[in-house]
């Protein structure tokens, strides 16, 4: 019987298998392969070239700036997202009128999408009658340049993805709050435990599964960030405001770099891959049961 129950749950698991093979095992592995070669993306001629692309990598100045980009949007909107997503979850977690009116207002924004939400906040920070600015008129201060530098365009970047995102971590934080038996906070409270007391020793540890969903999700979400910088800043000023996805995408349609976009693309794989897992396996290290 327990043989039979092995064989079923194997053949259940067969069509996810395939899907996983077809759409990222064999994508991947075309992608390594191609990175050996000098190929411009649509030739049927193409030039082997060894390590030549990863050895590029090493002096190139935007693949650098653009990794640190990456890394401010990764843990930076994670830190944000997580930070506003439980704040909101403890906030529509009490009883008030409105609350699930609030609950939609806030989880509205994750429902558009990154390029919408990018061409949104575009007319918000531009110079010349961005919202901002117009609201900063009226008080008789002039024009900001909010996205002169690119650092300044990589905060706001940040930012606005992680206001976004905070739906979504609100959902998997209210969930999470819900999900914790009363019998707790009641023991805790009888015992003399303030409310901060109860929340950092009761509520956060039996939150870590939620806890830990949150971080990772987020974590490889802003590690891929894209959408947001196509409409909002091009990649600008002078590509300073680059992440790792959008480079790879410039490096293939517009420099016509494909075997060098290939390499780019196995370092920002390998960079996901080097920072997701060991920050998920501490996190279920610190899971609790009950």
């Amino acid at each position: 019987m327990e043989k039979k129950k092995k064989w079923v749950l194997l053949s259940l698991s067969i069509p996810a298998f395939l899907l996983i093979f077809i759409f990222m095992i064999v994508p991947l592995g075309n992608a390594v392969r191609v990175s050996f070669f000098k190929w411009n993306g649509y030739s049927q001629k193409m030039k082997f070239i060894g390590l030549e692309n990863y050895i590029s990598l090493f002096s190139d100045k935007v693949f650098w700036r653009s990794t640190f980009n990456t890394f401010i949007y990764g843990f930076g909107s994670t830190l944000l997202q997580n930070i506003f997503g439980l704040s909101a979850a403890l906030f529509v977690n009490k009883q008030f009128k409105g609350r699930n009116f609030v609950r939609l207002i806030l989880y509205m924004p994750i429902m558009i999408s990154g390029v919408i939400m990018g061409a949104i906040q575009y007319y918000v920070f531009n110079y010349d009658n961005g919202v901002l600015n117009n609201m900063l008129n009226l008080i008789g201060i002039g024009n900001i340049y909010w996205m002169k530098t690119g650092l300044g365009s990589v905060l706001i970047i940040t930012l606005i993805n992680s206001w976004q995102a905070m739906g979504f971590c609100m959902l998997i934080y209210l969930a999470g709050l819900q999900n914790i038996p009363k019998m707790y906070e009641e023991a805790a409270l009888l015992d003399g435990a303030s409310k901060r007391q109860i929340f950092f020793k009761v509520d956060i540890p039996l939150l870590m599964p939620a806890i830990t969903t949150a971080v990772i999700t987020n974590l490889i979400g802003g590690l891929k960030l894209y959408d947001i910088i196509v409409t909002l800043t091009n990649g600008g000023p002078n590509r300073k405001s680059l992440s790792l996805s959008y480079y790879i995408s410039l490096l293939y349609f517009n420099d016509e770099k494909a075997g060098y976009s290939a390499a780019v693309g196995i370092g920002l794989f390998l960079i996901i891959f080097a920072v997701a897992v060991p920050i998920n396996r501490y996190l279920r290290s610190k899971e609790v049961e009950y």
